[in-house]
């Protein structure tokens, strides 16, 4: 075989050059470059005739492939057995230091073997892959600092990835964790609200949560709360990300809570009752005028406080439930809200009722509730001889919105109870704005909208703007 590229074989000069790819051919007993191609002469950075005064040794910047094994027995190997031998390697000049990957086999070109060697430039694959090694160091030192639970699902909802919380919450191993379906962490009864969880994100492409019961491998049952969300490439949803965190000591300490309330509701209600009961029998007993003004004003002032805990245990209701809107029919909600009504107070006043058949809102079940209490109010405080209450409903020109209105005429809202709504105010300092409290909660949490302004009489207008389903 000639010892340069003008005596090597014109066709292994054409073989090599009709490659599309950057290719070289070497002598396989010198490794020597004998001829090379248009392509490896563009990402080498060298001309055709240095090339072919150079041997496969001298295009590295390093003795060694990027495994550790020396470059000259890489070559050497590939020469000695048949097949594909592949590694990478380190090179320099004019271009900078680079990454190249080496496919060398041997083949048989005009009765001579030859050492063909095709080189790809893999130098931006190495980048992007040390640049995600970092962002992974970094996810991972995130996920190691957070006091919750932090995991990755794969396409098929199984566990690929997660921190040390989520196996010390699960009190499992990686071993155990690897693959494991995320269902199979969490009892019978509540799985299934997992697995719901898991359809929304993966089918439906949307964030979803959840509260289940997490099993321990001893055997211990974790109360649980997961939030998922859905991990996106082109569109299409290719696995999921979660966030866990154990209730345990949040759900033991809203026990001792839901307890203390309810012994203090309790002896709050039957103290209350009485000093009621009392005064009530001081004020039958006095012919003093002004001591019967002091004392029905003492009775009053206690049933106020006996309405705002009443109140307040609806709220507390409310808050627990977490109810979602769901499609209401709004007469019927107005003739609940009124057979709702202390019988007395409907009695007292007269109230006239204007809602068409047929208008169907988007509220939670607690819209009534919201209803009867603006009622209450209106005749409540109304220092008319006889109230005058207006309960009117229409649709929006807007065809997905529905108002319904509730006016009367006694002497109007105090500005310090509206200013419980603005923020400008806190309950605590008007305890009575917390029915007005209660009613926007309900409304806003349907995604509606809450209004207080003044009624034509001079009393009080408040105004619900509640969407329709379908916009219909």
């Amino acid at each position: 075989m000639g010892r340069d590229g003008e005596s090597t074989p014109r066709v292994v000069r054409s073989f090599v050059e009709a490659v599309p790819t950057p290719t070289v051919a070497c002598d396989p007993e010198t490794h020597a470059i004998r001829a090379t191609n248009t392509p490896a002469t563009a990402l080498l950075g060298q001309d055709r005739g240095t090339l072919t005064l150079m041997g496969l040794s001298d295009l590295g910047e390093a003795d060694e492939t990027t495994d550790g094994e020396p470059v000259s027995a890489a070559v050497a190997d590939a020469v000695d057995r048949e097949g594909v031998t592949e590694f990478e390697w380190e090179i320099g000049g004019e271009r900078g230091r680079r990454r190249l990957s080496l496919s060398l086999h041997t083949t048989t070109i005009a009765d001579e073997r030859w050492l063909i060697v095709g080189l790809t430039d893999v130098t931006d694959r190495v980048v992007a892959e040390a640049d995600l090694r970092s962002q992974l160091r970094i996810v991972d030192a995130i996920a190691s600092t957070v006091p919750t639970a932090l995991f990755q699902c794969s396409a098929d909802g199984t566990l690929s990835r997660w921190n040390a919380r989520l196996a010390d919450d699960a009190d499992r191993g990686g071993e155990e964790l690897s693959g494991t379906d995320l269902t199979a962490l969490f009892d019978d009864e509540t799985r299934g609200a997992v697995a719901e969880a898991l359809r929304r994100v993966y089918r439906e492409n949307e964030p979803a949560d959840c509260e289940a019961t997490l099993l321990t491998r001893a055997g211990e049952r974790v109360p649980y709360r997961l939030a998922l969300g859905p991990i996106v490439d082109g569109g299409e949803v290719v696995g999921a990300v979660g966030v866990g965190e154990d209730r345990t000591e949040a759900s033991i300490r809203e026990e001792r809570l839901a307890a203390l309330t309810r012994v203090l509701r309790h002896n709050f209600r039957n103290d209350l009752n009485v000093v009621i009961g009392f005064t009530e029998r001081a004020l039958e007993s006095t012919d003093d005028p002004t001591r019967a003004t002091e004392l029905q004003r003492v009775v009053d002032t206690a049933e106020r406080l006996l309405r705002v805990g009443e109140t307040s245990r609806s709220v507390e209701r409310l808050l627990a439930d977490r109810p979602a809107p769901g499609p209401i029919d709004l007469a019927d909600a107005v003739d609940e809200a009124l057979l709702s009504l202390s019988p007395d107070l409907r009695r007292s006043a007269d109230i006239e009722v204007d809602v068409p058949d047929g208008i169907t809102v988007s509220a939670i079940g607690y819209l009534a509730e919201a209803i009867e209490e603006l009622v209450d109010n209106a005749i409540r405080h109304n220092d008319a001889e006889r109230p005058q209450v207006e309960i009117t409903a229409a649709k929006l020109p807007s065809e997905s919105w529905a108002s319904l209105v509730v006016t009367d005429d006694g002497p109007g809202m105090p500005a310090a109870e509206r200013a419980v709504l603005t923020g400008e105010e806190t309950p605590l300092e008007h305890a009575s704005g917390l029915g007005l409290w209660y009613v926007n909660w309900i409304v806003g949490t349907g995604g509606g909208g809450f209004d207080i302004s003044e009624s034509k009489t001079g009393g009080t207008r408040v105004e619900m703007e509640l969407q329709t389903p379908n916009g219909g």
